[in-house]
Order: structure tokens, then sequence, then C-alpha cells
């Protein structure tokens, strides 16, 4: 039981799969919204409000992490911030720089998403069995755990100077 085949003899690879369900996840999490009364919110929105927590992200790690060009992240964030979900304020630890917060429609926007985002689980769910389903999830969540403890861990090691 390899994956789900697209033709004979071709196999889909966890990346591809990875990819196509993001664009299912999108697509239905833009429908949510809309029905949420957030109408405005496009899926490419998604691709920056995923990254943005309450404390807030500065532009260039938001880019890198949403995997965006400097300047299309800012294209983004002014969207949201003309749309009242965002706001850029300086940052305290450095007052040169810019923090991209949630306003107060952004938080409950983030707040009502976590609905639509459980009404989208449990119709996946309901596809594959909710076990299969939970299952899937959890293992999800350790690799993504050992991943990004294992990147936490060689930018700690970049920023050492060897002693050898």
């Amino acid at each position: 039981m390899r994956r789900t085949q697209p033709a004979v003899g071709q196999q889909l690879w966890l990346g591809q799969m990875l990819v196509r369900l993001l664009y299912h996840y999108r697509q239905a999490a833009t429908v949510e919204a809309a029905g949420l009364g957030y109408g405005d919110i496009r899926s490419p929105h998604l691709q920056v409000l995923a990254h943005i927590s309450m404390k807030g992200i500065r532009l260039t790690t938001l880019a890198t992490r949403a995997q965006l060009s400097l300047g299309a992240a800012s294209e983004f964030v002014s969207e949201l911030e003309e749309l009242g979900y965002v706001e850029r304020r300086a940052d305290s630890v450095d007052r040169r720089a810019k923090l991209i917060v949630p306003t107060a429609r952004g938080r409950k926007a983030f707040k009502d998403g976590a609905k639509g985002a459980a009404r989208i689980e449990r119709r996946w769910a309901s596809l594959v069995g909710r076990g299969r389903f939970e299952q899937t999830v959890q293992v999800l969540e350790r690799l993504l755990d050992s991943l990004d403890d294992a990147e936490h861990r060689s930018e700690g090691r970049a920023g050492t100077v060897s002693r050898d």
C-alpha cells in the first residue's frame, strides 16, 4: 500500500502530497473564512497569516518562513493591513525594525479560524476514518517537531566558532 497513483507506474511522493493537501486545505479554509464573515481573505493571504503570531513577526522572517520574496511578503502584509487584519508596530527590541502583529480584527479572525479549521479536520477525518486521520496528524506532529529540533540545533552550531 504505497501511495495514491495518478497513472500506471507513477506514484506521488510525500512532498507532492503535502503540496496538494495544502492546496485543498487553503481552498477549504477560504470557504470557511467567507462563511465566518471574512470573505476578503484570499488563499495567498493564508500563506502569510499562518506565520503571524500574537507577539508579531518581522517582515524578513515572515518572508523566509512563507517562502516569499521580501517584496511579495510586503505586498501581502500591506493588503492585510488595508483589510484591518494586521498592523506594523515598532519592535521593542530594535526600534528601527517593525513587527507585523494582528489587530483586534485579526485576533478575532484567528480565533474564528480555529473553528473553521476544526470543521475542515472533521470533514477530512470522515473521508479516511477518524482513527487513521488522528494517527496521521500525530505522525506529522512528531516529524515536524523532530525537524524543527534538528533545525534549531543546526542553527545553534552555525553561530558557534570552532576551536579546531
